[in-house]
């Protein structure tokens, strides 16, 4: 048998499990909506789609080293981003896209095996 798991560069932030409102990220588990970054997972206060604006991502950019590429796990479902959002998160030098919250942990490790610049907004779901 041939083992496809993707390599993953040390020390990166991974997602696990998802699911029962909480994510299993590089061993440690965390309730609630995420913010993660290769290097750092912080706590969300977002619930549902609708809360999330600009000021509640600014977390990913703190280090002044935004990321190339924004997934935002929209819930259960994917949400169509609104354009003033969408432009707003290109003025901070990101590329966003909007999926359910299962399609942006899978992209997101895929994305950081990779070694690309990238963040995730989860919002977690049952």
């Amino acid at each position: 048998m041939t083992d496809i798991s993707p390599v993953v560069p040390q020390n990166r932030q991974v997602v696990e499990s998802y699911g029962s409102r909480c994510f299993r990220i590089s061993g440690t588990i965390w309730t609630g909506s995420v913010l993660l970054r290769p290097d750092v997972v912080l706590s969300w206060p977002v619930t549902a789609f609708r809360e999330v604006v600009l000021e509640s991502l600014m977390p990913l950019t703190e280090s002044g080293n935004a990321p190339e590429i924004l997934l935002i796990g929209c819930g259960t479902r994917a949400e169509m981003m609104s354009r003033t959002l969408r432009d707003a998160i290109r003025a901070e030098g990101m590329i966003a896209d909007t999926m359910d919250t299962g399609a942006a942990c899978r992209t997101y490790n895929v994305l950081v095996a990779e070694d690309r610049r990238v963040a995730a907004a989860l919002i977690a779901v049952e």
